[in-house]
C-alpha cells in the first residue's frame, strides 16, 4: 500500500518561508523514498494574523520604526506557492459556501459552466504557439489531465458564482504553475516572470476569465479571503515577534479554519495511507483535528518542535480537556520530535501516556533558532524515516 505525507507548517511562518521549508521537508523524504507523494498544508496567509489597524493598538508603533512596508512582490510570493502546490488557489476556494444563483433557461449552472470550460479546454494557436516557443506543450497536457482529474476542481466548482471568473482565472494559475514547475524539475530551467504571466493570462482568456492584470485579479481575490497579501514589516520588536506570537492567539480563537484547511489537504492527497507531519502551531492543529473527529486514512502522526503536549497539561489544548483522554480513532503511531533548547518543543510521554513516543535531538543551536532547525538536522530525518517505514 502507498503512504503519503502532509505537512502543515508552524506558527509565523508567510510564503516565502513556506514555500523553502516544504521543499526541504520533500526532498529530504523523497531521498530515501523516491515518488513517495508529499503534500503541504499552507494556512499562514489564509488563517494567520495580521494587524488589521496597522499597528493601531500598539503604542508608540508607527513612531519607533514599526510597520515600514518591505517591497514584498505579492504576485512572487503567490506563484512560490503554486509551483510546490498547483491546486492551493482551488482548494481555499472550495472550503467556501456555495453562492445563491438564479436559475436562468437555457444555460448550465454555474458549477457546470466552469467545469465544462476546464472539460472542454483545447488550447488554441496562440496558445500553442506560446507553449511551443519554450517547449512547454507536453507539461501543459500533462497539466490539463492531472487538473481534470483532481478531487480539488470538483471542489472549487460548488462555489463558482455566476461568470465563475475568480474560479477560472485559479484554474488558469494552477495550470500554469503545474506546468511550469514540472519543467523546471525535469528541465532545472525557468521562465521569466513576464513570460509566466503572458502565458497565466492566455490560459485564463482561452478558460473565459475576463481581461484583468494578473496584479489586479490577485487584488481582489485577496479581499475575498481567497489568496493572501504579503506585508513583512521590519523596524520594531512588534514586527519581528509579531506573526510569531499572534498566530497562536488567533488559533486558539478561531482554529476552525486552520482544520479545516488541513482536513480538506488530506482529503486531496491520494494515497492509501497518510502520514502527518506538524511543526509547532501545525502540530498541534494536527493533533485538535484528529482528536475531535476520525480523519480516514491518516495512520500515523509526526509532530516537530510542538507544544501540544504543553496545551493540554495546561487546559489550553481545544479539542481535549483533562482528564479525557484521546479517542480511540486517533493515530495509534505518534512520533513526537524535541530538542530541549527549543522552548517552544516539548516532551509527550508522560502527558498522552501510551499514545505517542518522544526523540529528543540536538539541533545546535540556541533559542528562538533551534525552533527553525529541525529541517537541517540529520538525526530528526532518521527518526522520521524510521518511522514512516
Amino acid at each position: 500500500m502507498e503512504r503519503a505525507v502532509v505537512f502543515v507548517h508552524g506558527t509565523g511562518v508567510r510564503a516565502d518561508k513556506y514555500t523553502r521549508t516544504f521543499s526541504t521537508v520533500r526532498d529530504a523524504i523523497r531521498a530515501t523514498s523516491p515518488g513517495r507523494e508529499v503534500r503541504g498544508c499552507f494556512w499562514g496567509a489564509q488563517e494567520g494574523a495580521r494587524l488589521l489597524f496597522n499597528g493601531a493598538s500598539i503604542p508608540g508603533y508607527a513612531d519607533s520604526g514599526g510597520g515600514a512596508d518591505e517591497k514584498a512582490d505579492e504576485d512572487i510570493a503567490l506563484w512560490g506557492v503554486l509551483y510546490t502546490d498547483p491546486w492551493y488557489e482551488l482548494r481555499l476556494l472550495g472550503l467556501g459556501a456555495p453562492p445563491v444563483v438564479r436559475t436562468v433557461p437555457g444555460r448550465l449552472p454555474p458549477a457546470e459552466e466552469f467545469l465544462t470550460a476546464i472539460r472542454s479546454l483545447t488550447p488554441s494557436a496562440e496558445l500553442l504557439a506560446l507553449l511551443a516557443r519554450h517547449d512547454l506543450g507536453g507539461f501543459f497536457t500533462e497539466a490539463v489531465v492531472a487538473l481534470r482529474g483532481s478531487p480539488e476542481l470538483e471542489e472549487a466548482a460548488r462555489t463558482a458564482d455566476t461568470g465563475g471568473h475568480e474560479h477560472r482565472h485559479a484554474a488558469a494559475r494552477a495550470l500554469t504553475a503545474h506546468t511550469l514547475a514540472a519543467a523546471a524539475e525535469r528541465r532545472d530551467t525557468a521562465l521569466t516572470g513576464l513570460a509566466r504571466d503572458a502565458l497565466a493570462t492566455r490560459i485564463s482568456a482561452e478558460l473565459g476569465g475576463q481581461a484583468r492584470s494578473l496584479a489586479e485579479r490577485l487584488k481582489r481575490a485577496s479581499a475575498h479571503g481567497l489568496t493572501w497579501r504579503v506585508h513583512r514589516r521590519r523596524g520594531s520588536y512588534t514586527d519581528h515577534g509579531f506573526a510569531f506570537a499572534a498566530d497562536i492567539l488567533r488559533y486558539q480563537a478561531r482554529g476552525d479554519g486552520v482544520r479545516s484547511l488541513l482536513r480538506r489537504t488530506v482529503e486531496d492527497t491520494p494515497g492509501d495511507r497518510i502520514t502527518v507531519i506538524g511543526h509547532s502551531l501545525g502540530g498541534i492543529a494536527a493533533v485538535d483535528l484528529l482528536a475531535l473527529a476520525s480523519v480516514p486514512r491518516v495512520d500515523q502522526l509526526i509532530t516537530v518542535g510542538s507544544q501540544a503536549a504543553f496545551f493540554y497539561e495546561t487546559g489550553a489544548l481545544v479539542s481535549r480537556e483533562h482528564p479525557d483522554l484521546l479517542p480511540p480513532y486517533f493515530p495509534e503511531r505518534w512520533l513526537n520530535i524535541y530538542d530541549p533548547r527549543d522552548f517552544l518543543s516539548f516532551r509527550a510521554t508522560d502527558v498522552f501516556r501510551g499514545r505517542v513516543r518522544d526523540v529528543r535531538v540536538d539541533n545546535g543551536q540556541p533559542f528562538p533558532q533551534a525552533h527553525s532547525a529541525y529541517w537541517d538536522n540529520n538525526a530528526v530525518w532518521d527518526a522520521v524515516r524510521t518511522w514512516l517505514g
